[in-house]
């Protein structure tokens, strides 16, 4: 069977599929990218202004904005000589500043979840 009729066979994607559901949140599961969503809300920036505030090599940088990219949290536009990355889609900024509300009442159960804690 072609690769291409294979394709049409999957069902789409479903947003009240588990495994996608999982996936959108597994996007948002690294403190750098939550960093890098964080230092957009208040606006565009470049990836060297990106880099410069999380203080990781640009490689790392490079990997998580591609991510969010994909993801459809962000987006990169050309802008002369630079790029410059910008929250997309404004549910995403309203979710990041939901879960900070949610956390100010929540902090301390999260850190202290040992299901999702950090590897010692």
């Amino acid at each position: 069977m072609p690769a291409s009729t294979a394709r049409a066979r999957r069902a789409a994607p479903s947003a009240d599929d588990p495994d996608v559901l999982a996936r959108f949140f597994h996007g948002l599961a690294d403190p750098t990218r939550v960093q890098i969503l964080l230092f957009l809300l208040d606006g565009p920036k470049t990836a060297g202004e990106i880099v410069r505030h999380v203080g990781r090599y640009q490689p790392s940088v490079s990997a998580h904005l591609t991510c969010l990219r994909f993801c459809g949290y962000v987006e990169a536009r050309r802008d002369g000589r630079n790029v410059r990355y910008e929250l997309i889609d404004r549910r995403v900024r309203r979710l990041v500043e939901q879960a900070e509300r949610i956390l100010t009442d929540n902090a301390d159960r999260i850190l202290a979840c040992r299901v999702i804690a950090p590897a010692e």
